[in-house]
């Protein structure tokens, strides 16, 4: 396999699956895959952050409000790997309850990874909720 398809078979095993963790209300493995370096950066459907301090406390938040994940689902419309660096585009669809509150939902999704130490970690997300036309 080549370094775009390794890249996207972390996407689909390592970075999902700490997605799945962060609906069901378990920052710890989103956080994992998230660099320790600087800069990193959210700017997220409901919150933002910058900086280390800001994602540690963003991730704890989002734990906090999610759980019971039904599914989730990254279509990813375009990736790809330039040295170390990386990218996603896509669209995430996810059923878990927010608040207590049972929710289906697509974010717009655009992730920017950096490779540390041979592993990739996530630097920079943007998303934003599709609205239904």
């Amino acid at each position: 396999m080549g370094d775009r398809d390794d890249f996207l078979t972390w996407v689909g095993s390592r970075l999902r699956d700490a997605e799945v963790a962060l609906h069901n209300g378990d920052p710890v493995p989103r956080r994992a895959i998230w660099s320790r370096a600087e800069p990193v950066s959210v700017l997220g459907a409901w919150l933002n952050a910058t900086g280390q301090a800001e994602i540690d406390d963003l991730f704890s938040r989002l734990g906090a409000t999610f759980s019971d994940c039904v599914s989730y689902e990254h279509e990813i419309v375009a990736a790809d790997v330039v040295g170390d660096m990386a990218y996603t585009v896509g669209y995430e669809h996810t059923r878990a309850s927010v608040d207590g509150e049972p929710r289906d939902y697509t974010l717009r999704a655009t992730q920017i990874y950096r490779r540390e130490d041979g592993e990739w970690k996530v630097a920079h997300r943007h998303a934003d909720l599709v609205q239904n036309a």
